[in-house]
């Protein structure tokens, strides 16, 4: 069963970086997709970004297009959320969410573009315990 470990959130100001990294442990990354959440206050859940089924390349919400980008490194067995020149409006609770690509088979699968939330979740194993980011002077 695989479980998820999330670290790098922080307190940055307008403009800056943060990496997250998501820790996989008891399933390796290759049969795993990493897909992220984030959750603002008030707000409900929103896609960041999935992995898509076809061709493994990742798709990016509207809003932090250009900015962040995924990566992973499988001798780690860790996903990577990399933010640049964040805004306010980044603030937010990220979450790492793993999805067996079996679910791909089986149909349950779900990354669209933009990302969506999560639906159900019905497709995803395991979910980081979130990372606070919050971008503020």
């Amino acid at each position: 069963q695989v479980q998820l470990v999330e670290s790098g959130g922080g307190l940055v100001q307008p403009g800056g970086s943060l990496r997250l990294s998501c820790a996989a442990s008891g399933v390796k990354l290759d049969y795993l997709a990493i897909n992220w959440f984030r959750q603002a206050p008030g707000k409900e859940r929103e896609g960041v970004s999935c992995i898509r089924a076809d061709d493994g390349t990742p798709l990016y919400a509207d809003s932090v297009k250009g900015r962040f980008t995924v990566s992973s490194d499988n001798l780690e067995n860790t996903a990577y959320l990399q933010m640049d020149n964040l805004k306010p409006e980044d603030t937010a609770v990220y979450y790492c969410a793993a999805a067996p690509w079996r679910t791909v088979a089986i149909g349950t699968y779900q990354c669209t573009d933009p990302p969506g939330a999560s639906g159900t979740g019905a497709y995803i194993e395991a979910w980081g315990q979130g990372a606070q980011v919050t971008v503020s002077l």
